[in-house]
């Protein structure tokens, strides 16, 4: 196990199912597993051409594409280190996330990035494109050198379980981004453990939904599917769209889905406001990358019949730590992230002891898939590692049955006056009610109680849900202390590039329309 690559793990998978459809781009291209390692091979040399060494980071903006795909991998393929950013940027955060890396390349589309352009400009960072214009093309850089590309420099090099072939930054929920790296033998135990908890197989087909610069779309989506031979299709518009999401789920037969609980919150309401006229039989859907409110997780089994399983993941974990395990393995729990997969867990006291069932404490792991530590962080490294564990920052207990519960971030909980209160159990309540879309329970500096709690509703569609009948059903629903002080009523909460929720900045975001309001510093 210790010598396993991902990228050994990928050219198995190819050498089996040769002739298997891998990837498609929906209406436009369909690459076989034998076609995308001879592309990935072909755009390796090209970036060994192009000066690329081993140990080297090459950072990567594109929508969800092919060439993203075919050049992510060709550059883990040269034993380089990828680096997947997030189109969207500003050319500071490109500037900072550029120079923070290392990055010795930046890899765009064919159009370009204007902001990402600009700052490894200023970083003297060399900026190349890539273009594959159908199935029976190679893949173009728009290199200035005309270095042809030798094969026989890629036939040569072997990969190493150690090299480190993702380099990505955490969200940064206390403090600046923090960058991961992530090696091989990480990335090809995730995608061993994600294969192994939802049985893909080479008959299992997804459509991408979440984006590929983050882990939970590259890992779980992306990554895991090649890895078990199965096939995956990118939207055609090259992100997520609600109105052609089914069709491309029926048109390429898929079985399974994975997504965040906004995009799950988008299908449901697609669903119910506009229903198509039928549904792909589906295996599993999934969620990840944030509580998931039982009162939806009900109502996605019901509209598509199909199980929903909740799982827990971090990008130091290389994506998945837990997840509920499919039907014929054994319950899945709403409200429960599931079992651990291929690592240890454990639930910490602030000294190190281990916690029994149904008490609380943090929750650790570690594992063949668990980064060795931060970059050039030594501080957030003594944190993160304590006791010989990694340390997650969430608060959980495991119950009886070994099934894990998340209460919150440590950070999140909010301390009403010596109260610890989980704003997820907030959140659930919230959601529970039928004229509220979606809810964010948050804390607040308050002068009496040190924190009080807020909270932001996004109404459905139709109601006239107003701030009374909120505080009337929490009332009903949750014990004194745990009901919100004031309750925004909204349109939209701000949300990371990955669709998470970070309530730091819900708070902040509220609280600044409120002008007597005292606005709180978080983080550093």
């Amino acid at each position: 196990m210790e010598n396993t690559s991902l990228t050994g793990l990928l050219k198995k998978a190819a050498a089996e199912f040769p002739n298997k459809r891998a990837i498609s781009v929906s209406g436009k291209l369909d690459l076989t597993h034998a076609q995308l390692q001879q592309l990935i091979d072909y755009a390796a040399s090209l970036l060994i051409a192009a000066g690329i060494k081993p140990g080297d980071v090459v950072a990567l903006t594109f929508p969800n594409t092919v060439e993203f795909v075919v050049m992510f991998l060709a550059v883990i393929r040269c034993r380089a280190t990828a680096a997947p950013l997030n189109a969207a940027y500003t050319a500071e955060e490109f500037e900072f996330y550029l120079s923070d890396s290392e990055s010795r390349l930046l890899l765009t589309p064919q159009d370009g990035n204007k902001a990402a352009q600009a700052a490894a400009s200023k970083l003297t960072i060399p900026h190349l494109t890539a273009t594959l214009r159908d199935s029976d093309s190679k893949i173009r850089l728009s290199s200035s050198t005309d270095a042809e590309p030798n094969p026989d420099a890629v036939a040569q090099l072997v990969n190493n379980s150690s090299d480190v072939a993702l380099f990505l930054h955490t969200s940064g929920t206390t403090s600046r981004p923090k960058g991961v790296p992530l090696t091989q033998f990480n990335l090809a135990s995730s995608v061993l453990n994600i294969i192994s908890v939802y049985k893909l197989s080479d008959s299992d087909s997804t459509v991408i939904v979440l984006p590929l610069f983050h882990v939970h779309g590259l890992l779980a989506g992306l990554l895991s599917s090649l890895g078990a031979g199965g096939a995956v299709t990118l939207p055609a518009a090259g992100r997520f769209s609600a109105s052609t999401f089914w069709s491309d789920m029926t048109s390429y037969k898929a079985t399974w889905y994975t997504a965040v609980p906004t995009i799950h919150q988008i299908v449901l309401d697609r669903h119910e406001n506009k229903p198509e006229p039928t549904y792909p039989k589906l295996r599993f859907v999934r969620s990840c990358s944030a509580s998931l409110a039982p009162s939806i997780l009900s109502r996605l089994e019901e509209a598509f019949g199909a199980p929903v399983l909740e799982a827990y993941a971090m990008t130091e974990a290389s994506h998945l730590m837990c997840s509920n395990p499919l039907p014929q393995e054994g319950p899945h729990k709403a409200g429960s992230v599931g079992k651990p997969v291929g690592q240890e867990m454990a639930i910490l006291d602030e000294q190190g002891h281990i916690q029994a069932a149904g008490e609380k404490g943090e929750v650790c792991i570690r594992g063949p898939n668990v980064t060795k530590g931060y970059k050039n962080n030594p501080e957030a490294n003594k944190t993160a590692f304590q006791f010989g564990w990694f340390h997650t920052g969430d608060v959980g207990f495991f119950d009886s049955d070994g099934y894990l519960h998340l209460v919150g971030r440590i950070k999140e909980l909010i301390n009403r006056g010596g109260e610890k209160i989980s704003p997820i159990e907030v959140d659930a309540v919230l959601q529970s009610h039928p004229d509220i879309a979606q809810a964010v329970a948050f804390g607040v500096p308050d002068d009496k109680y040190g924190e009080e709690i807020n909270c932001a509703v996004i109404p459905r569609e139709g109601s006239n849900i107003d701030e009374q009948e909120v505080l009337r059903f929490c009332k009903t629903n949750l014990a004194s202390f745990k009901v919100p002080k004031k309750v925004f009523i909204t349109e939209s909460v701000p949300r990371t590039a990955t669709g998470k929720i970070q309530r730091r900045i819900v708070a902040e975001h509220f609280l600044a329309q409120v002008s007597t309001a005292k606005v709180p510093k978080f983080g550093a």
